[in-house]
C-alpha cells in the first residue's frame, strides 16, 4: 500500500499535466504497475502495455515442454540447449526470463494436527553453542520434551548428544511428569533411527529396550513432514527465546537448575496454544491421569564401554584417565559412568570408583591406588615425579629433554623441581622454566634463578624450607636413657698416643 497523497498526486499528474504512466513511475519512484493500479482505482481506462517482442518468443514452446518433463533442470544447461538451437540472447538476460516461466510447485495446505489428552509426545535435541570447561570444549545440547495436549515442557541439557543423554532425557522427563505418554514422536535422528527405507524402519535397539520396559511406542515422523512435529519445534524457539537468550549460569548444574524453575513456573504458567484461557498447567493436571504409570524399577541407563588397559595404571574414558589398581593392568575392564561418577569394574567386581570430570587430559586419581604402585615397584617413584612436573609445569618436558641432551642427571634434576614446586607452586615453576628455556638454559640452577627472580619482582619473600633426605625423614632413633651417658663419663678411657720420634712396629 501507498500513502493517500502520493495516490492522489498520481492521478493529478495524469489528468492535469498529461504525463504518461513511465515518466510518472519514473518521477515518483514508483512501479508502473502501481501506477496502473492506482488510474484504474481511479476510473482511468488505462491501455494494457503493449509486450514487444522477444527473441526468446521463438523457443517459449520449446523451453516450457522441457521444464514441464524436467522441472528442476537448470537454467545454465537449458541456456546450452537452446543456444544450440540458434538463441542468441546473453545468458543472465535467459535465466532472468526462464525464471518466468519455470512451473511452480503447487502450495500444499495442511490439516491441523490434534491429539488425545496422554497419547503423544515429541521430543528432540536443540544445539545450544559450546561449554569450556577447563582445556575442554564441548557442545552445550538440550534435550526438548513436550506433551503434545497440554504443551507441558521438560528441558534438560547436556554436554552431548550421546545414546546415553537421549535415554536420560527420557527417564528425566518420565520422573518428572510422573507418567510416561503412549506415544512419543522423533524426527529421524540416529539416536532414534539408525535405518529408513520409506515405511521399513530400523530403530535404535536401546530406544527399543526403553519403549518396552516404559511401555510406550515410538514413532519417527514420515520423510519431508516437519509440521508433523511442530509442536516441540515451537518449544525449542520458545526456550531460545524466552528462557536461554541473554541468560547467566556458572556451570551445568546451575544451568539445569534454572532450566527445572523456569519450566514449573513460567513455562507452565503460559496460556496452553489449544485453549488460551486456561493456562499449561491446569490443561496438564487435566491430562495427567490419561498417561501411562511408571514401573516400579527405574531402566539402568549407565554409560557402558569396555576399555583395554594397557601397562600404565589408568582407564582413558572421554578424554580423561582414572586410576586403577596396579594388579589389573593388562586387562579388559568395564567402565560404568553417570554424569556424577565413573565406576570401572574387572567382571562384575568394582575395583575403582572415581567422581566424573568433563576437562580434558586430567588425570582422576585414587591416593591409594598410586601408593599401592609405589610400594610395590620403587622405580614407579620417578616416572610419578616426572609425571606430576608434567601435568604442574608442561614446559618441564622440554626442559628434560635438553638437559639429557647435554648428559645432566635426570635424577637430581626431577628432586630439585618437585622442591621448587612444594615450594613456590605450579604458576611460578612454569614461567621459570620457560624463561630458562629461553636463555637456553637447560638446567636446575637458571629455573631457581628465574623463580627466585620473578618472586622478587613480584615483591615475595624468599620461601623458607628445610628438606631432609628421604633415608633421614624415614629414620627411627631409639631414645636412650641419661643415666647410660653418665656412665660412659666414669669409664676410664685408653687412648694411645702415638710419637713421631718412636720407630714404628
Amino acid at each position: 500500500m501507498i500513502p493517500r497523497a502520493l495516490e492522489a498526486e498520481i492521478v493529478r499528474l495524469y489528468h492535469a499535466e498529461h504525463w504518461r504512466i513511465g515518466t510518472i513511475a519514473t518521477q515518483l519512484r514508483v512501479h508502473h504497475s502501481t501506477v496502473r493500479r492506482v488510474l484504474l482505482a481511479a476510473g482511468v481506462e488505462v491501455a494494457p502495455k503493449v509486450l514487444r517482442a522477444s527473441i526468446i518468443d521463438a523457443y517459449r514452446v520449446f523451453i516450457v515442454e522441457t521444464l514441464t518433463k524436467y522441472p528442476g533442470l537448470r537454467a545454465s544447461r537449458l541456456y546450452s540447449m537452446v543456444k544450440a538451437r540458434g538463441y542468441r540472447g546473453a545468458p543472465d538476460h535467459f535465466r532472468a526470463l526462464v525464471a518466468g516461466l519455470r512451473p511452480r510447485p503447487v502450495a500444499e495446505a495442511y490439516l491441523r494436527l490434534r491429539t488425545l489428552p496422554g497419547e503423544q509426545a515429541q521430543a528432540d535435541w536443540a544445539a545450544f553453542g559450546k561449554l569450556t570447561i577447563g582445556r575442554a570444549t564441548r557442545s552445550l545440547m538440550a534435550f526438548v520434551m513436550v506433551l503434545s495436549y497440554s504443551r507441558r515442557l521438560f528441558l534438560r541439557f547436556y554436554l552431548n548428544a550421546a545414546m546415553a543423554n537421549f535415554l536420560r532425557g527420557h527417564l528425566e522427563a518420565f520422573g518428572r511428569w510422573n507418567a510416561v505418554p503412549r506415544v512419543i514422536l522423533y524426527d529421524n535422528l540416529k539416536s532414534a533411527v539408525l535405518e529408513r527405507e520409506h515405511d521399513a524402519i530400523r530403530f535404535h535397539p536401546k530406544l527399543l529396550e526403553l519403549a518396552a520396559h516404559y511401555h510406550f511406542q515410538p514413532r519417527p515422523v514420515a520423510v519431508a513432514r516437519g509440521n508433523e512435529k511442530g509442536r516441540v519445534e515451537r518449544a525449542i524457539r520458545y526456550v531460545r527465546e524466552a528462557f536461554f537468550a541473554a541468560r547467566r549460569f556458572r556451570d551445568l548444574e546451575d544451568l539445569n537448575a534454572q532450566a527445572d524453575a523456569w519450566c514449573e513456573s513460567e513455562a507452565a504458567d503460559r496460556p496452553c496454544p489449544e485453549d488460551r484461557t486456561r493456562s499449561v498447567r491446569a490443561v496438564f493436571a487435566e491430562e495427567q491421569p490419561q498417561l501411562i504409570a511408571l514401573p516400579a524399577n527405574p531402566l539402568p541407563v549407565d554409560e557402558q564401554i569396555l576399555v583395554s588397559v594397557r601397562k600404565q595404571p589408568y582407564v582413558r574414558f572421554d578424554l580423561n584417565d582414572y586410576s586403577i589398581p596396579h594388579t589389573h593392568v593388562g586387562r579388559t575392564l568395564t567402565v560404568l559412568a553417570t554424569l556424577r561418577h565413573v565406576r570401572i569394574l574387572d567382571g562384575i567386581t568394582e575395583i575403582a570408583s572415581h567422581p566424573r570430570s568433563f576437562d580434558r587430559g586430567a588425570q582422576i586419581e585414587d591416593p591409594a591406588h598410586i601408593e599401592a604402585l609405589v610400594e610395590h615397584k620403587r622405580a614407579a617413584r620417578i616416572h610419578r615425579a616426572q609425571d606430576r612436573l608434567h601435568h604442574a609445569a608442561p614446559n618441564a618436558k622440554a626442559l628434560f629433554l635438553r638437559a639429557s641432551s647435554r648428559g645432566a642427571s635426570m635424577g637430581v634434576l626431577t628432586r630439585g623441581l618437585l622442591r621448587l614446586l612444594d615450594s613456590h607452586g605450579a604458576d611460578a615453576l612454569q614461567a621459570a622454566i620457560g624463561a630458562a628455556l629461553g636463555e637456553d638454559a637447560a638446567h636446575l640452577g637458571a629455573v631457581r634463578h628465574f623463580i627466585d627472580q620473578h618472586a622478587h619482582a613480584r615483591g615475595e619473600a624468599p620461601p623458607i624450607a628445610l628438606p631432609l633426605p628421604e633415608r633421614i625423614r624415614t629414620l627411627s632413633v631409639r631414645p636412650h636413657a641419661l643415666t647410660e651417658y653418665d656412665q660412659l663419663s666414669k669409664e676410664p678411657i685408653d687412648v694411645e698416643v702415638e710419637h713421631p720420634d718412636e720407630p714404628k712396629p
